[in-house]
């Protein structure tokens, strides 16, 4: 059986540059940026789902060239062995907005936590963090103190998402001019398979890539969704698949949905042919792209916000449980995406390191960690020109990956690390989780779910606080069976 869903409507990019934030359905315009609407039926809506009581239920990628492989990502972004590739964006839910969620399990936030900083600590243009100063998240650029979530929301977000645009993950493509979904489900046992033709066009021609989505079947909707970014591509179409990495069959049966989108559609991991596919459509092909431009990290963002774009208009899903997901380099895609987009529900990033959970200024961390300067040589086509000259002055940066996670505020931010993955650096995943926590309290969800601050935290356990879930897996880098575990008991889509 095949349907033809033709969702053909045209989308404007919201704002006046490339660079605007692009949430449909859950922002409003100001002037050039648009800000969250925490009025909007979308944003409500995944503040109602998330306040639901509790029930029922790679660092990276590798090296030399920056082309995939057929290896698995055991030092996924490091430049050495080289990531996986073929073997085996940007906005979600919001929370209540600049109201705050005091009524959540958090209570006060993480000053119930021994050790873990107040807002009273924030007063200051730094933050220490292991004995290093880096940017404080809750000073506004004229200098004035973030004292509640509605000048987060609607003054200091902005100005980061500008900043991490500007400096780190180049300026998102826009939206598309047209955009359309054609949809192609079948019945296997018992699962649902939809295979999604995502049509987008731009001012410069037209393309497509392909969604691929499991659907338990049954009387009520899925538990949640698990959208991936892929950078593998290994995953099939078929629903009985299971590897550690993406196991389909595990996540149907535990009641969950299962999406993908294979990065190689969307922006080839490779420094030679990395626009032909989306950026292209945006930015003429005979022409260098500019300087500040998102490059492919930014494009796997961007197209998981597509995808969510047709998640939104599927009838047998809960378009306010959405999890976007991405391990090693898709984990930086993945919390980029969820920093973005307020329609996902909470952002997964898994074994990410540097420009993911890793902060900039941990440098190699004291154990051979990947550093700016290695992840931008190693990988030229990832990050935009702009944050090369940072490479050799990660001080001079006016933002850090602490600040990343917070953007995610006050939707779930899930870190997951691994305790021998030295290139990720775990302990600088570690440190940027607790440090997130201080925008959290601002909506009284800064319980981060640990017994203390300090690291190393206990192995193999989950820490969930009301809106925040970290673990760290014993073993070196990858997706693995135990990081799925704990993500499907972890209840990520409820406080």
């Amino acid at each position: 059986m095949r349907t033809s869903r033709h969702s053909r409507r045209r989308l404007p990019a919201i704002g006046t540059g490339a660079g605007a934030v692009l949430v449909a359905l859950a922002v409003v315009a100001a002037g050039d940026v648009a800000v969250p609407n925490t009025q909007s039926p979308a944003y409500r809506a995944v503040a109602a789902a998330q306040e639901e009581p509790p029930g029922g239920g790679d660092s990276d990628d590798g090296g030399g060239s920056g082309t995939s492989s057929s290896q698995d990502d055991s030092s996924d972004d490091s430049g050495g062995s080289g990531d996986s590739g073929s073997s085996g964006d940007s906005g979600s839910s919001g929370g209540s907005g600049s109201s705050g969620d005091s009524g959540d399990s958090g209570g006060s936030g993480s000053s119930d936590r021994p050790g873990l900083p107040g807002l009273s600590d924030l007063t200051g243009g730094t933050i220490s963090i292991d004995g290093t100063d880096y940017p404080n998240p809750l000073q506004l650029r004229n200098g004035g103190p973030v004292s509640s979530a509605a000048i987060w929301e609607n003054t200091r977000r902005e100005e980061l998402l500008a900043d991490f645009r500007e400096n780190v993950y180049g300026q998102s493509l826009p939206m598309p001019t047209e955009q359309t979904f054609d949809v192609t489900p079948t019945d296997v046992g018992d699962v649902t398979r939809k295979i999604v033709k995502i049509d987008i066009t731009g001012p410069e021609g037209t393309g497509s890539f392909d969604l691929k989505l499991f659907l338990p079947k049954g009387e009520s909707k899925p538990r949640g969704t698990f959208l991936m970014i892929d950078h593998r591509g290994s995953v099939s179409d078929d629903p009985t698949q299971s590897s550690d990495y993406a196991p389909v069959s595990k996540i149907t049966k535990a009641g969950y949905a299962f999406a993908q989108i294979d990065a190689e559609q969307i922006a080839p991991d490779d420094s030679d042919s990395y626009r032909s596919k989306m950026i292209n459509l945006f930015h003429d092909s005979g022409q260098d792209l500019p300087d500040d431009a998102g490059r492919a990290i930014s494009a796997w963002a961007w197209g998981a916000s597509r995808a969510m774009d047709y998640l939104e208009t599927d009838p047998d899903i809960d378009a306010t449980k959405v999890a976007v997901i991405g391990h090693s380099r898709g984990g930086k895609a993945s919390l980029w995406a969820g920093a973005q987009d307020t329609r996902f529900a909470a952002a997964i990033t898994n074994n990410s390191g540097s420009t993911g959970a890793k902060p900039a200024r941990r440098g190699d961390g004291g154990v051979g960690g990947e550093t700016v300067a290695r992840v931008n040589e190693s990988f030229p086509h990832w990050f935009p020109q702009t944050y090369k000259k940072f490479n050799d002055d990660v001080d001079a940066l006016p933002v850090d990956q602490h600040q990343l996670l917070a953007l995610v505020a006050p939707r779930r931010v899930v870190v997951g690390s691994a305790a021998d993955d030295s290139n990720a650096d775990p302990e600088g995943e570690f440190l940027s989780y607790v440090s997130a926590s201080k925008v959290y309290e601002l909506y009284g969800l800064g319980d981060t779910g640990l017994p203390s601050p300090d690291w190393k935290p206990a192995t193999d356990t989950a820490f969930r606080g009301p809106a925040m879930s970290y673990h760290l897996r014993s073993g070196g880098h990858g997706l693995q069976g135990e990081d799925w575990d704990m993500y499907l008991d972890g209840n990520l889509f409820v406080r």
